[in-house]
């Protein structure tokens, strides 16, 4: 599957979308994230898979815990993608 795919189906669920946006904000812990969300934690930790599978999320491990941060780089990368789906033709059509 490539990168865009991935990326693709990983902010396809609104779990991962809402983690993401969470993250905005900066790094968190995996107890942190899922203390937001009603799900047992090896959901939670299948949707941090997804994520790092797609590249959209960073992982380090400072002893017991796990922090998690966005990687900027490829949502840059997947947003410009779909900013070219909606380029110069997008505009010539709505003059």
């Amino acid at each position: 599957m490539s990168a865009t795919n991935s990326a693709f189906k990983a902010i396809a669920d609104p779990a991962r979308r809402e983690i993401l946006r969470l993250l905005r904000g900066g790094e968190m812990t995996a107890g942190e994230l899922a203390e937001r969300f009603d799900m047992s934690k090896p959901t939670m930790s299948h949707h941090f898979s997804v994520l790092a599978e797609a590249d959209l999320i960073t992982r380090r491990r400072e002893g017991q815990t796990i922090w998690y941060g966005l990687n900027t780089t490829v949502l840059q990368d997947v947003l410009a993608w779909m900013m070219d789906l909606a380029g110069p033709d997008t505009q010539a059509r709505k003059k």
